[in-house]
């Protein structure tokens, strides 16, 4: 199975937090991908800290060590769950929506701290690796 793994995963393994990293050594490092949207939000979190270096270079390794997914894979599900989601009154912020699509589309499971936005995501598959149900070298 393929894992899409969310920012605030990627911010635990980057921290060497919660055992992210041996979760993935375990799973296998070619089975965890990220969101273009995951690149973006790093980023923004660069340059919004006082370490702006430091955490480019932070950027610049998950980018190296992870598969990229496009969001352009998302676009119809993403526009269908909006949809959904707005009529339902049960709205949840438009990145994690897209990154969550993106898992949607690509028959991924989704690894997040964010469980509770991520839930409303109709067909989405979730783990959270900062949980010890899922991960057992916490």
């Amino acid at each position: 199975m393929n894992y899409l793994l969310d920012t605030d995963i990627l911010i635990s393994f980057l921290q060497d937090k919660y055992s992210v990293a041996e979760k993935m050594d375990q799973i296998g490092i070619e089975n965890c991908y990220i969101s273009e949207i995951s690149i973006l939000e790093l980023t923004y979190g660069a340059y919004n800290s006082t370490k702006i270096e430091k955490h480019l270079g932070e950027v610049n390794q998950v980018e190296n060590l992870f598969e990229t997914i496009p969001l352009y894979s998302a676009v119809e599900i993403f526009a269908q769950e909006k949809v959904r989601l707005r009529k339902e009154g049960n709205l949840i912020p438009d990145f994690d929506l897209i990154i969550g699509c993106t898992a949607v589309a690509n028959n991924m499971i989704l690894v997040t701290n964010n469980v509770k936005h991520m839930e409303r995501v109709k067909g989405l598959i979730l783990e959270n690796w900062r949980d010890s149900k899922f991960n057992e070298f916490l």
